[in-house]
């Protein structure tokens, strides 16, 4: 595949964890099936994958799962963002051999880094993958926001090899800058749960990258925006981006993206790694109940 056909609805997969607190490798397969029965274009591991809290080793575990549930379905997209440019290397070469279809980083969390080191860190990771990278800036919940000049940069540097998910806000603004630093052609894939899906088809984004709980949902608004059926959109558009807005950090997203796919069957348990900062209580969980079934009412509304 190309980077050009990592886009529509690419979902990003949480990763479910077994009794001794490893990787359950079944039920994680079976959520990239399940994702894929449900109209996914593509599936990715991201940060609410808990990318950041697995070892090297489950990193590697879960690249070649998800690579090898996605043959032949959709793109596999695998993240290998680290606080080293020698250690995010070696992930990119470990998901290229394992058959990632693009690659996507975050820059490092712990220093701030300017442009010049960014600008190689990435082109280092983009070397080492031989596939599409995916720069994201994920700086709405962790790390420092990327200038629009760097992205630009590396558009120029690199314009067919990179795509783009920018998470600073403002959302909107930021994205048309980025086009606009581009001259339109920049490969932009909106994120943040969907929550800013709508505005962003409108300004240019090709796709959408959220975690895959509401892949039922999320599908059917990709494919009202494409046919241009925006009172569709907006209907679904509603409830679900109620639903994202109680996600207020990484750990509020995990949490609440593992209860419903406990809810729906996909995983056995919720369970995620800790510590963990919280700020999810019974009364939410009872909130977004209401709001995902208002969200079903909206989808089978037609």
């Amino acid at each position: 595949m190309t980077g050009a056909e990592v886009s529509g609805v690419v979902c990003v997969v949480q990763t479910p964890f077994d009794e001794q607190g490893g990787i359950d490798s079944a039920t994680f397969v079976r959520q990239v099936e399940w994702l894929f029965g449900n109209g996914a274009d593509g599936v990715a591991i991201g940060m609410v994958s808990e990318v950041l809290r697995l070892s090297t080793n489950e990193r590697d575990e879960l690249a070649t799962l998800l690579c090898g549930a996605a043959s032949g379905r959709g793109s596999a997209v695998v993240s290998v963002g680290a606080e080293s440019t020698h250690t995010a290397v070696r992930h990119a070469r470990h998901a290229a051999a394992v058959g990632a279809d693009a690659v996507m980083a975050t820059p490092p969390a712990l220093s701030r880094a300017g442009d010049r080191e960014l600008f190689d860190y990435f082109l280092a990771i983009a070397d080492a993958a031989q596939v599409p990278v995916i720069v994201q800036d994920a700086s709405g919940y962790v790390g420092s926001a990327l200038s629009i000049d760097l992205q630009a940069r590396l558009h120029a540097e690199l314009p067919d090899r990179v795509l783009f998910k920018p998470e600073a806000h403002p959302i909107g603004p930021k994205l048309t800058q980025l086009l606009d630093a581009t001259g339109g052609k920049a490969r932009v894939l909106e994120g943040n749960g969907g929550m800013y899906l709508v505005d962003s088809f409108r300004r240019g984004a090709i796709g959408t990258m959220p975690a895959g709980d509401l892949v039922w949902a999320l599908v059917p608004l990709w494919r009202a925006l494409s046919a241009g059926d925006h009172d569709r959109a907006y209907r679904i558009a509603g409830p679900l981006t109620q639903i994202v807005s109680l996600q207020t950090s990484l750990d509020s997203f995990v949490a609440i993206e593992k209860y419903l796919l406990v809810r729906q069957g996909v995983f056995r348990s919720a369970a995620v790694r800790g510590p963990v900062a919280g700020g999810v209580d019974e009364r939410m969980y009872a909130e977004i109940d209401r709001l995902v079934d208002l969200l079903r009412a909206a989808v089978d509304h037609g």
